[in-house]
């Protein structure tokens, strides 16, 4: 268990973390950290990456550069690792039809911080490798509850918070990943008309690698009295990753998202929040302050900052939406 020190010594300057012999961590500026690229090939174009990128996030081919290509070679060697001691086990134990299952890295962090964006450039990193290995990118946005059973339940101003997802659901669909069964279906979500999409899903079949993204996924729970076992999301994890960022940075980066979103996707007739599209700037500005403070900004403080201790990996995004330092756990 990480004590109080180790959490908040992540939210220091890094000046002071490097002298900090408590912290399970290694801190890197973000320069250091673009030099354990090494030899690792640039895969992406500066337009892939355009195309990659969420609404109102900078990442450019130059971010990539500096801080994904060394994730991407450190990805590397976890997932060589984890398939030689997966060989070591099988001779170990003298099998011969075991077939590995999918690596899965939990990508974790608040709304508006960049996971989104995160997820999508390290699949098509990843998928690049000289192996060319399978790589699946799922988000828990599907497992939340559908609109009608969080309105049912009083639920639908705690959207994102962890009472709103279907945890059974995300852990027998984790559990069939890491079981190695074919054709595992995942719900999917639409960000246009705010709910999940009956009837309609996304089928992942035996991947190398799984990307694993969502607000809540490094949410630990309470443990039974009996002793049953009773996983969390987190442990069928082999890596896990927290997009980090000053609160009032992600506050910022909320409101002018909401703001932008007002020009493109609210227009559309179908869209959820198309009401917001019409109403003035001011209008739009409080209910995005109003969405921010009663919602979003209640979950971060109360479930998923508390979560960020738990990864393996920490981005630390500085004011310009671009990382700025990276933390690394120690082995």
């Amino acid at each position: 268990m990480n004590s109080a020190k180790d959490i908040l010594a992540v939210s220091e300057p890094l000046d002071h973390l490097q002298v900090n012999s408590v912290t399970p961590y290694h801190f890197f500026s973000s320069e250091e950290w673009a030099r354990f690229r090494a030899d690792t090939p640039m895969t992406l174009t500066a337009e892939e990456v355009s195309r990659l990128r969420s609404l109102g996030d900078p990442i450019d081919i130059d971010e990539v550069e500096r801080i994904y290509l060394s994730l991407s070679r450190l990805l590397s060697a976890h997932v060589e690792s984890s398939q030689l001691l997966f060989e070591q086990r099988n001779r170990f134990l003298r099998l011969s039809d075991i077939v590995k299952t999918p690596f899965v890295i939990g990508i974790a962090g608040s709304v508006a911080v960049g996971k989104s964006t995160t997820a999508r450039v390290l699949k098509e990193l990843l998928r690049r490798w000289p192996s060319s290995p399978k790589v699946d990118l799922i988000t828990t946005d599907g497992f939340l509850y559908p609109n009608e059973v969080l309105r049912r339940e009083g639920l639908m101003q705690r959207k994102g918070f962890p009472e709103s997802y279907d945890t059974a659901q995300i852990l027998r669909f984790l559990s069939a990943i890491k079981a190695g069964q074919p054709d595992v279906r995942a719900p999917t979500y639409s960000h246009l008309i705010y709910d999940v999409i009956p009837g309609e899903y996304k089928v992942v079949d035996r991947p190398d690698i799984l990307i694993f993204e969502g607000i809540n996924v490094l949410q630990s729970r309470d443990l039974p009295i009996d002793g049953k076992i009773v996983p969390m999301v987190s442990d069928f994890f082999d890596f896990s990753i927290y997009i980090d960022a000053e609160e009032e940075r992600i506050h910022n980066w909320y409101v002018t998202r909401f703001m932008r979103l007002r020009e493109t996707a609210f227009l559309d007739p179908n869209s959820y929040f198309h009401r917001y599209a019409s109403i003035s700037d001011t209008e739009a500005v409080s209910i995005a302050e109003g969405l921010w403070s009663n919602t979003n900004l209640k979950n971060l403080r109360q479930n998923i900052l508390p979560t960020r201790p738990r990864a393996d990996l920490i981005l630390r995004k500085g004011p310009n939406h671009l990382v700025e330092q990276v933390a690394l756990r120690k082995l």
